[in-house]
């Protein structure tokens, strides 16, 4: 395991985009603060959006997905996972619930990462969860002819408890200190987590699962709102081009941090930026529904289904929601792509004054 320098990995990022990133998120955050005592009506309902959002999100960037009718019920807890996929999704759910009411009473710590892997495999039986590995296990990728590359030897599993001990230690010291941004350190931390690997299965959901934890105990929960998840997702393979970049390196102490650091920042502020539009249009009660939706579509980059309007105004029900669609499409403001369940639609800006 090679030595570790959370402040100097830090501050050697200190670059102005970076600090330009990490001034905006400083200023998001107190505006969150004030959000949550102003509008918690409309939060309680975004909550519940980010829940089953999250949920598919971090299992379906690891090829784990179950119908959306069946995800809502295990999201809800309405219903018993059937298979192996629904076991770890109902896993998934679980620890989340347990991070986003009780992370000030969750340390950093190995045996509390042991206790949330644990979490996450309860319903699939079995002695995977809450161990480490036992074998030695490697990152691949395969190509267009079907032939597996290795792209990453973590570390090896005897040296596994340690090294999760070791950059748990890091963490604890900077943020104890305080004289380091938090939000420098906590992708740090997670990027050398994902190195460790140390699991032989789950990693990566418990990197987004700590990547919640570490944030709401430094005051940023903009992820109980927005699915930070769902952004990775959207971005997936970028994310995976920077955990290729700055894990280059890694076991001789010579990685370049900044790639997966300015990635994880830039998925915090486009979270942000969600959050401040979606209760702009939320919070529009003066406003007419029917605007509402025009306003949704206009703003959206690209095109946007039914079901996700739907969800970003939670209090206009879908009869509503299609009855303004259809005034839109007669009067030529939209366009419809697609058809049936796939249908989406685009703001028509030839149409602009």
């Amino acid at each position: 395991m090679k030595s570790l320098n959370y402040t100097e990995i830090a501050q050697k990022m200190l670059k102005p985009e970076i600090v330009s990133m990490l001034t905006t998120l400083h200023e998001y955050k107190i505006k969150e603060e004030r959000l949550v005592y102003a509008k918690q009506d409309v939060l309680d309902s975004l909550v519940n959006i980010a829940k089953i959002q999250s949920t598919e999100a971090s299992n379906k960037i690891e090829g784990i997905f179950t119908s959306g009718d069946r995800l809502e019920k295990l999201v809800k807890d309405k219903t018993m996972p059937k298979n192996r996929n629904e076991k770890e999704i109902a896993g998934y759910r679980d620890v989340l619930k347990t991070i986003h009411e009780n992370y000030e009473y969750i340390p950093v710590k190995d045996n509390m990462i042991l206790q949330l892997h644990r979490d996450l495999y309860k319903f699939c039986g079995g002695d995977i969860g809450g161990r480490y590995k036992i074998g030695d296990n490697i990152i691949a990728e395969t190509d267009l002819s079907g032939r597996q590359k290795v792209r990453f030897e973590p570390v090896p599993a005897w040296e596994t408890p340690s090294a999760v001990s070791e950059i748990c230690r890091e963490y604890n010291d900077v943020i104890a200190r305080q004289l380091i941004d938090p939000l420098l350190v906590i992708p740090v931390f997670i990027l050398d987590f994902l190195c460790v690997h140390p699991f032989a299965d789950g990693n990566g959901r418990m990197s987004r699962l700590l990547t919640l934890l570490l944030l709401y105990r430094n005051g940023y929960n903009v992820g109980k709102y927005i699915s930070i998840e769902k952004a990775i997702e959207n971005t997936k393979e970028t994310y995976y081009e920077v955990l290729q970049e700055s894990s280059y390196g890694w076991h001789e102490g010579t990685n370049d941090y900044e790639p997966f650091v300015s990635y994880t920042l830039g998925i915090l502020l486009s979270v942000y930026r969600e959050l401040e539009q979606r209760l702009e249009f939320v919070g529009k009660k003066e406003k007419g529904k029917p605007s509402r939706v025009a306003d949704i579509i206009k703003n959206s980059l690209g095109a946007i289904t039914k079901t996700e309007i739907m969800k970003r105004c939670p209090d206009i029900s879908q009869v509503t929601v299609q009855r303004a669609l259809s005034e839109l499409l007669k009067s030529g403001k939209i366009i419809k792509i697609g058809g049936g369940r796939y249908t989406e639609y685009v703001w028509n800006r030839d149409r602009e004054d």
